[in-house]
């Protein structure tokens, strides 16, 4: 796995043993190509980070910031890796995504959110996928016009999300890729620190 392309491209990342499944190169290409110039200046957030690919690739094409949040110690030590290999800055958190968005104070909003969540359910039996477009905390924190890109297996189904709307969706062999706003409707309903 490596950056594809802006100050760090070309570099190869570290990435842990085991607990994660990295957006392979192609994907995290596609990605980049959708987004284009929104990534310039943007602060992101990256959710389930992993080894941290998809923050490090915005951060190396212009992003402002990246706040990465993932909860094994292994991939946080990868990530950390990784911005020093690329001389790339950003914000590093362990801390279980839920957590996360339960005790944000929406004083930070960001322009692109990143999420792959493992494909098996939570321990509760769960699926991430749905757990996370129905997180009222998420939507909060995306700033209006931004964008929530969520990947996914695609074999899931997933119901029609009140707080999303798909944008657009495409699938790359095992991973599927959405692109998501916030619902208009749902922006009317949310209450405002929930």
């Amino acid at each position: 796995m490596r950056v594809i392309a802006g100050s760090a491209g070309g570099i190869h990342l570290t990435v842990p043993q085991r607990g994660v499944r990295p957006t392979m190169d192609r994907v995290k290409a596609a990605i980049f190509s959708s987004l284009a110039d929104q990534v310039i200046d943007a602060p992101i957030l990256d959710l389930f980070a992993g080894s941290g690919g998809l923050g490090i690739e915005a951060l190396s094409r212009g992003a402002a910031s990246v706040l990465f949040v993932e909860e094994d110690r292994q991939s946080i030590r990868a990530i950390e890796k990784n911005l020093a290999k690329t001389n790339l800055r950003g914000r590093v958190r362990q801390q279980d995504v839920f957590e996360f968005l339960r005790r944000s104070s929406f004083a930070e909003k960001f322009r692109i959110i990143f999420a792959d969540p493992p494909y098996e359910k939570t321990k509760a039996g769960e699926h991430f996928t749905e757990k996370l477009l129905a997180n009222a905390a998420l939507a909060q924190l995306l700033e209006p016009g931004g964008v929530f890109v969520l990947e996914k297996r695609p074999a899931e189904r997933i119901p029609e999300p009140e707080l999303w709307n798909v944008i657009r969706g495409k699938t790359y062999g095992a991973t599927e890729v959405l692109f998501l706003r916030h619902a208009p409707s749902a922006l009317r309903i949310m209450p405002a620190g929930k």
